[in-house]
């Protein structure tokens, strides 16, 4: 299988073996437990769907609690699907965790950030500002003009403006998988990951 689901635990540090300091992000990656193959003849397409995280079954729907009960596994709070890998027979059931990634491999990470709210152009979009000088009165962090008087007399689509900040789907690409935590289920990832901590995130190789 070509991923995981996982949960981002949050950044620490560690050290290389020439005793460079590297930052890391530790991943509870899987276990991740198989809940359908999807195939061209049944789906149209091919695909392996896999469930993560614990769910009470009040919490759930009967359509749910049945699509979990024909893949013989608990309810799954998650669920998602990955690219299969050619010639491996998946079924139902089957569990995979962190020893799907080698250290020294890239991966690509995909998780929602952090939402900021209603934020400023200045904050959003790294503008600038106004003068902080020469008869500055009320509007020192404002957009400024927006567009033109009569012609077109209309604000073109995609006007760099206030508003809605973060709480967006997001990808990381080329990540390197710096350590594979067996035992624990955890992958350290170089670098930062898109999310707050405990946020549910999307691994692919």
């Amino acid at each position: 299988m070509r991923g995981l689901i996982g949960k981002k635990i949050g950044m620490t540090q560690i050290y290389n073996h020439l005793g460079g300091l590297i930052p890391v992000t530790v991943v509870e990656a899987g276990p991740c437990v198989v809940t359908q193959v999807k195939t061209k003849s049944n789906d149209g397409y091919e695909a392996i769907q896999v469930g993560f995280g614990q769910m009470k079954e009040k919490h759930s729907n009967k359509a749910l609690n049945g699509h979990f009960t024909k893949a013989g596994t608990d309810i799954k709070k998650y669920l998602a699907e990955f690219v299969p890998v050619p010639d491996y027979e998946y079924k139902a059931g089957q569990e995979f965790g962190v020893s799907l990634f080698r250290e020294g491999e890239y991966v690509d990470v995909v998780g929602t950030t952090k939402g900021k709210g209603f934020s400023g152009v200045m904050k959003r979009h790294g503008f600038a500002g106004g003068p902080k000088t020469h008869g500055q009165r009320e509007h020192p962090r404002s957009a400024g003009s927006i567009g033109q008087a009569s012609d077109p007399s209309r604000v073109f689509k995609g006007m760099k403006m206030a508003g809605q900040y973060g709480n967006k789907r997001m990808t990381t690409r080329n990540l390197e998988v710096i350590h594979v935590d067996k035992e624990n289920n955890q992958i350290l990832l170089k670098g930062a990951i898109p999310g707050a901590n405990n946020g549910i995130v999307y691994i692919t190789k």
